[in-house]
């Protein structure tokens, strides 16, 4: 049982039982990707059936879910050439042919996105217990940039419906913990076994809701998600990475009286488990419950942004 009175308690008990420091030498810098071998990305690849492929990004658009909590606004789009310049010759180019070029702003983790292993601290440490002064400066992360994971992430993708099978009508509602029971019994109800390497996506249907209904509080507002008491389970299972459907990953509110985001202090600096957010598991979920296969080859590279402590993501599942 959890002590609500003492995070930090809890905390420190959880990184000390978890830690994968040291476990593949004082200079890695990919952590749980270790897992994902050249073994399992082959056996992955024949997991291609049908040749059918859903993306599982959200829309990078004005129409996202931040509300500017710390800085994160939504993307800013615009346009640097338009036909409209072409039509009225204004862009100097030769024998009447015309173009189009666009820029965008954004914060790395304003959608679907991966935490890189600089992107969260425990007492000051980062991932693989080096100073976080040391890893993350005003140049970026230094050591364990986000570049660091552009090739490795591909791998086998499994989808834990857990909307479906532990919630009403394909839901849960906000502030449900997930727990390593509720895990088990989805991965037992879609007759997958969780292991060494997978790529977990974990649907917990809060995106469907928020679609419906409207954004609301989905960007750090109360939220379904993976309780504290889960790392064992996150660590026990040596997976590669976990996303879900949500914005921050675990349980909202947090499972103590006074917290914020404690499973990712524990698996990010001390775990070393790379954590996506803000998938879209929609159409892929429709797809498995339809066919019965709920394992997939999934390609989820970050963008090799040198320094950045987190990246955008187009998730791409093949079945």
């Amino acid at each position: 049982m959890l002590d609500r009175t003492d995070p930090e308690g809890e905390i420190a008990k959880a990184a000390a039982k978890y830690s994968n420091w040291g476990r593949w030498g004082e200079d890695d810098v990919r952590g749980t990707v270790n897992f994902l071998t050249e073994v399992k990305r082959r056996e992955a690849a024949a997991l291609v059936r049908r040749g059918v492929s859903f993306s599982l990004a959200q829309s990078f658009d004005m129409n996202g879910p931040q509300k500017g909590w710390r800085r994160r606004t939504n993307p800013v789009h615009t346009m640097l050439d338009t036909g409209t310049d072409a039509a009225l010759g204004n862009q100097g180019f030769p024998h009447g042919i015309g173009g189009a070029d666009d820029v965008i702003a954004m914060p790395l983790q304003c959608s679907t996105q991966w935490d890189g292993l600089g992107h969260i601290f425990d007492h000051g440490k980062a991932w693989n217990g080096r100073p976080a002064e040391r890893v993350v400066t005003s140049d970026g992360d230094l050591v364990t940039g986000i570049e660091t994971l552009a090739a490795p992430v591909v791998g086998r993708g499994v989808l834990l419906d857990v909307g479906r099978v532990i919630g009403a009508d394909g839901e849960l509602p906000d502030g449900f913990a997930i727990t390593e029971a509720h895990l088990t019994a989805t991965a037992e109800a879609h007759g997958v076994a969780i292991g060494s390497g997978d790529l977990v996506c974990v649907r917990t249907g809060q995106l469907a809701r928020v679609r419906r209904d409207g954004w609301g509080e989905y960007a750090g507002g109360p939220a379904p998600g993976l309780s504290f008491t889960t790392a064992g389970w996150l660590h026990r299972t040596e997976i590669a990475a976990i996303a879900t459907d949500t914005w921050g990953f675990e349980v909202r509110p947090n499972e103590f009286d006074d917290a914020f985001q404690p499973l990712h202090q524990v698996a990010i600096p001390n775990m070393g488990l790379l954590i996506g957010e803000m998938w879209d598991f929609e159409e892929l979920a429709a797809d498995c419950a339809a066919d019965g296969s709920y394992e997939f080859l999934l390609a989820a590279p970050p963008l090799p942004i040198t320094g950045a402590v987190g990246s955008p993501v187009n998730p791409l599942a093949l079945k």
